[in-house]
Parts: C-alpha cells; structure tokens; sequence
C-alpha cells in the first residue's frame, strides 16, 4: 500500500488513499466543498499535489478509485487499457508525466498514439498539476477526428451545435430557430434539439422534420434528438430517421444507473445505428454530453473528487468510438462550480482530460442565472477553448435557451470565433455555405437575410 504523506514547510499532511490524494490536489470548486472532499487549506491543497507529483502513473492504473467488483466502468477503464500504448510514459511519475506533455516530444501523433494507454485517473491527476495555459497547450495539440456526414477535429477547424430548443416543441419556432444558425453558418457538427416532451411520437415528430429540411437543401451535417437512448431505440423500431444516438453519460455504475442506462444499453443503440448505415463519410454514431457534479448530484461518486469522476465518463465515450461529446460545463449550477472562475477552470481540465483520452470534446459554454458568472466569463472561456483546440461549442439564439432556461454562446459567437481565429467549419459544411450563397466574396458568412430556406419552416 503507498503511503501518502507530505511533509511541506515544517507541517506533516496525511492523506487516507489515492482518491483523497486526487480531491485534496483539485483545484478549488464548490462541488468537492459540498461533498466534503476538498482541502481545508491551501497549504493541504500543495501538499496533495507534492504527493501527488511523485506517485508512479503505475500506481494510477494500479490502486482503483472505484472498486472493480461493483463498477462496471472500473471494469471498462481496467480491462480496455492498452498496455503497449501507455509503455511509452509507464516509467513516468505524475509530475514527470507533465513535463513530459509540456515537452517537445509530446507532438500530435505521438498523443494520439498514446491516448488508449491513458486512463481518466491519470489524465485527472496530471491536470491538478497544470496551469490553464498548460491545459490550453496540450489541448491545441491533441488531435481527434470523427466524421458522419462531415469530418469532424480536423485541425484548425472548429465545429457547432446548433440547438433550436422551443418550450413547447413547435415545430416551426424550432424551424425557424434552425435557420436563423444555419444562415449564421452553424450547425455543421450537428443540429440537436433538446425535446420539451420526451416521448416517442414527439421525437419522430422533431426527427422527421429536421430531415425534411435537410434532405430538401442537401445539407451536409447530422441531426439528432437528445431523447433517451431507449427512446431512440424504439424510434429506430418505428423507422425513424436517426442519424446520432443521443444519451448522458457520467463516470459510475451508479451514476448512469440514475440516467436509466448501463453499457449493455448503449452497445445496443450503437448497433442499432451502425444497422441504419446513414452516415455518408464515416460511422461514427454516438453522441454523449458529460458534466462535472452528474456524480456528485446524484449521489453516486463514491468520495471520488467531481473532476476525476467527470473524466472517468470520457472512458465510457471512449468504448462506443462517438463522433461528438461535450461536457454542459456550468450547467448543473453554482453547488457544483460556483463562479466564472471555476467554470472557465473546469471547462479547461474537461476539454483537456477528453481530448488527451481519444475523445472528440466539445464543450457547451453556458452557465445558469444563479451562478456568479455572466457573458464576460463564457467569453474568455470560448476564447480559450478555440485556441486549445476544441472540437465544437454549442449555440443557441440570442446565447439564451428558452428551453432550458440557462445562458450558452450565441450563433454570433462562432461567427466571432472562427473570424478571429480563423476557424472555419467542416470542410463538407463550408462548401456547401459556398454553394447556397451565403458567404460573400472574401469568404465571410453574410448573415440572416431573406432567402429560399425561410420558405421551408
């Protein structure tokens, strides 16, 4: 058994186990406050991660967080790891495993080759150890790429969300919702839609007539309810034009137990999809959305600090190849990341655990209207996760989902984004913005304006 003592600045630190290790070096956040998990100082707070740096990533993959008899997840990270990957960093210590990722040794290729070999439990500790710029520098160079009817992760791209959510679910407020983005040229890593009323017949309804739309205007991008998986089940039974399997997801049994899922379910739903062989160029067909304190809130983390038990989900996402997941990073609200600060932080770890994993990671940049955060805050955090690479960001009218009722980025955003950064979409998607008129000469989104698509909603 290791012994995790640190003796920092005349003061002796005890900690119980590697989890509490893990909790004591996160960096602060009221979801670990609230669970009684995170350090009582910040002197405790760099004691754990002195510890911390010096642990073997052995002793990672070695002593379990959560026990192998009674997780499945545990189960999924142990038995999948891919030894030969992971012996390229296996002699590393944590700290030497970050020096190593800020190295410049640790290219592209040789992250992506690594990933199967890194388990959440070492991509968690390695980012207690990190600054955000660090984050942000890994991030940019962790490459992954998934396609359906478009390509995306390319590098220097970035991806959208469109998310026309409607209270009622009426079908033209969602229409007009989706060109409204499409105009603005989002929409292209998918057109999801969160239903107000998750039954069966209301998710044909929605799927049937975002497939209208896209097959009258060949448009080269997915859609997708995010109904329950078994509800897409049946929706598939039924015929229904599914081209992504929706479902949340979080690091436990237990937790996806309160989703109503197990990975029995999720293998057959990919299955299910695979059968329908619409994707035009690749077969991803998964679609997963995480969040840091699903765990916690409840009940199921297992003393587990939210940060490791969030990047534990990203094995779960990991096993069933997606073309897209993203964490809601502050929508679960202030009990779980209390302020800008904390979500930008969280945004950050999250985007970096999932890429560095094999994960195509997006992120909705979002926030609820009790949180000490506002639209300055998701504006540097947007900014950040561009420059770190992420795969796609959420968009809705207005930044304002009158759905939901919480704050994300705006269509406006990604137009922001990709100006400034030079971020176009999917190569797919860009070409056809191209053939439909709506960039101007020099390449730019001209913006809503009256034209044929209006005629559809």
């Amino acid at each position: 058994m290791t012994d995790y003592v640190s003796d920092f600045h005349g003061e002796r630190h005890r900690f119980a186990d590697l989890k509490d290790v893990l909790a004591k070096a996160s960096h602060r956040r009221s979801g670990d406050e609230l669970a009684r998990l995170a350090a009582e100082s910040d002197a405790q707070r760099v004691a754990a991660r002195s510890v911390l740096a010096d642990l073997p990533l052995a002793v990672l993959l070695n002593e379990a967080v959560v026990p192998y008899e009674t997780d499945e997840v545990t189960r999924l990270i142990l038995d999948s790891h891919d030894t030969a990957a992971f012996a390229a960093v296996s002699h590393l210590t944590v700290g030497g495993f970050r020096d190593w990722l800020l190295s410049y040794d640790a290219t592209p290729e040789r992250l992506a080759a690594l990933a199967p070999g890194i388990t959440p439990e070492m991509a968690a500790a390695v980012t207690k150890l990190m600054r955000n710029q660090d984050l942000i520098s890994v991030g940019s160079r962790c490459r992954v790429v998934t396609a359906f009817r478009n390509t995306q992760g390319l590098p220097g791209h970035l991806g959208s969300r469109l998310q026309p959510n409607h209270p009622t679910d009426d079908l033209r407020g969602i229409g007009a919702a989706t060109i409204d983005g499409l105009l603005l040229g989002c929409g292209d890593a998918v057109i999801g839609v969160n239903p107000a009323t998750d039954s069966v017949a209301n998710g044909i309804a929605l799927l049937d007539m975002l497939e209208t739309l896209r097959l009258r205007h060949d448009i080269p991008t997915q859609t997708c309810v995010l109904t329950h998986v078994t509800n897409a089940l049946e929706i598939m039974r039924r015929g229904a034009p599914v081209d992504l399997v929706f479902q949340s997801i979080a690091g436990t049994e237990a937790a996806n137990a309160g989703f109503g899922v197990n990975l029995a379910i999720l293998r057959e739903a990919q299955d299910a999809a695979l059968s329908l062989k619409r994707g035009a160029v690749g077969n991803n067909v998964m679609y997963f959305e995480t969040g840091q304190g699903a765990a916690l809130s409840a009940n199921a983390h297992h003393g587990v600090d939210q940060q490791t038990v969030e990047a534990r989900a990203y094995a779960v996402a990991r096993a069933f190849s997606p073309l897209l997941v993203n964490t809601v990073v502050g929508f679960i609200g202030p009990e779980y990341l209390y302020d800008g600060k904390q979500i930008i932080r969280a945004g950050l770890e999250d985007h970096f655990c999932g890429k560095l994993m094999g994960v195509p990671m997006g992120v909705d940049v979002c926030y609820t209207n009790h949180a000490e955060a506002d639209q300055d805050d998701m504006d540097s955090l947007m900014t950040l996760l561009t420059v770190a690479g992420v795969t796609f960001l959420i968009a809705v009218p207005g930044s304002d989902d009158v759905m939901l009722n919480y704050q994300s980025a705006s269509f406006h955003d990604i137009l922001y984004l990709r100006s400034q950064f030079d971020r176009p979409a999917a190569p797919e998607f860009e070409a056809w913005l191209e053939r439909m008129d709506l960039k101007d000469r020099a390449g730019r989104i001209k913006g809503p304006r009256v034209t044929r698509l209006l005629t559809d909603v």
